[in-house]
């Protein structure tokens, strides 16, 4: 999953303040110390002292401890609390379980429990794909972690994952009306994951893997792609690589080139980059070179990663050899995945004509936008503070939605290329420019592009066990 970092804090400061004093002796504070107000509330009034909420924005948390001292130094003035606004959104947990039907008498009781349940529970014992019919199942995604790559904090443990797993849950349901719930592990070991997904499996119509380091991640989706018959998707994988694709089969629309024709650098090859390479070669780009710190992939060096072995023998059809400066010379497209700087601006300067750069290293670039774009045509990110922000969201929750509408067996690639040619198509040909290749993340015809797409792509690689709907609505966004 992409990682966001606001460029500032939003606080609720509780302040008790003497009548006699002045408001704007508390605008003075805050403004002196660099702080900006942006609401006030009044809690209470009483004959003394009156207690007031200010909301204000600051810059980090040094900021915030200036602006609380900046306050307690005025007479008549009392931080009674300080309150992240983004913590009091996590309080109590993000999301909860509600029932779809009010229980108001024992008749209801004896249909919903028991005697009448066990009525139920027989028919799906004799019939189990029926648990996608009479169950929750049918729209529920478990999103699945281990705690060992979560944002750009890295191994931070299950327990420090659940707020994003939450988060994660709650863009499911509200872009897509798909029912998700964090599972975190408090285990690295990967025949445990295994173990433990299989296990808890018959509860949910699909299994996304979320935040699980590499190279761990590839073989735990692999098995369970091959030992589960429901949809299993590693998100930071192929959610980063379809939302890609679409930027780019945009971008090149733009600048006139064809896929088959590219040269393209992917820099970083963890789990992101070997899933933006594979749907490269899928949608039919040929020349590939790969770039890690250890400088280009290529055939006949060993390599104790077994994936990075794949890579050389599939990649690099030139056989190049060097650093990202070899690479990149005279390349098409630079697909970043890796960290913050990696790219520079003579690298730029030595791409093909109408140079590509998706920057994608979250929360900076591998290239500020400011630098690179004297020297790029068209330039993407994963920041929602620039144009054209390549985000996950964009796609997961329209790609489960397909999945589970169809009842499929498992998300293979032509289901995530058609996810990727949908999402593009979302910017109509009449709207596309440099600034705008991808389509918003609150763009209510994606999910339903999306879930269409992918539906129908199941159907007609044989992974879908029902035809699929087409007439999902799935937004609630208004």
């Amino acid at each position: 999953m992409a990682l966001y970092q606001p460029t500032g804090l939003s606080l609720i400061l509780r302040l008790e303040i003497d009548s006699n004093a002045a408001f704007s002796e508390i605008a003075t504070a805050i403004g002196e110390a660099g702080g900006d107000i942006i609401a006030v509330d009044t809690i209470h009034v009483g004959k003394t002292r009156v207690i007031r909420d200010v909301t204000v924005n600051v810059h980090n948390e040094a900021h915030r401890e200036q602006v609380v001292q900046a306050l307690s130094r005025r007479p008549g003035i009392r931080v009674i609390n300080v309150s992240d606004r983004t913590f009091l959104l996590h309080l109590g947990g993000k999301i909860e379980v509600q029932a779809k039907v009010p229980v108001k008498n024992r008749d209801d009781l004896s249909r919903v429990y028991t005697p009448g349940v066990a009525r139920v529970c027989e028919a799906i014992r004799d019939d189990v794909s029926k648990s996608f019919q009479l169950t929750i199942r049918r729209n529920t995604v478990a999103v699945v972690t281990d705690g060992t790559a979560v944002l750009g904090l890295g191994d931070i443990g299950p327990e420090a994952a659940m707020p994003v797993m939450e988060g994660k849950a709650m863009l499911f349901k509200q872009f897509a009306d798909v029912d998700a719930f964090p599972i975190c592990l408090n285990t690295k070991d990967t025949e445990e994951i295994i173990r433990i997904v299989k296990a808890i499996a018959p509860s949910f119509g699909g299994i996304n893997l979320e935040d699980i380091s590499s190279p761990r991640c590839f073989e735990i989706e692999e098995r369970l792609r091959k030992e589960l018959d429901i949809p299993v998707f590693h998100d930071d994988q192929h959610g980063t690589a379809v939302v890609m694709l679409a930027g780019l089969l945009n971008a090149v629309k733009i600048v006139g080139k064809r896929l088959e024709d590219l040269r393209v650098v992917v820099c970083g090859i963890g789990a992101a980059g070997v899933a933006c390479t594979r749907i490269l070669l899928s949608a039919g780009v040929r020349n590939i070179i790969g770039v890690d710190r250890q400088g280009i992939i290529e055939s006949g060096r060993e390599y104790e990663n077994p994936i990075w072995r794949w890579y050389a023998e599939h990649t690099n059809p030139e056989g190049r050899r060097g650093d990202l400066a070899a690479a990149i010379d005279g390349a098409d497209v630079f697909i970043g995945v890796s960290g913050p700087g990696v790219l520079k601006v003579e690298h730029v300067k030595k791409m093909a004509k109408d140079p590509i750069v998706f920057a994608m290293a979250n929360p900076n670039p591998e290239i500020s936008p400011e630098e690179a774009e004297p020297y790029v045509r068209i330039l993407a990110t994963g920041r929602s503070d620039y144009p054209n922000q390549i985000n996950n969201v964009l796609c997961f929750p329209g790609i489960f939605r397909g999945a589970l509408d169809a009842r499929a067996s498992d998300i293979n690639e032509e289901m995530k290329l058609a996810a990727a040619h949908a999402l593009a198509e979302c910017v109509p040909e009449s709207q596309l420019n440099e600034q705008y290749i991808i389509p918003s993340v609150f763009n209510k015809q994606v999910v339903k592009a999306i879930s269409r797409a992918v539906a129908e792509a199941a159907y007609r690689t044989g992974v879908a066990r029902r035809e699929p709907r087409h007439t999902f609505a799935p937004s609630n966004l208004g």
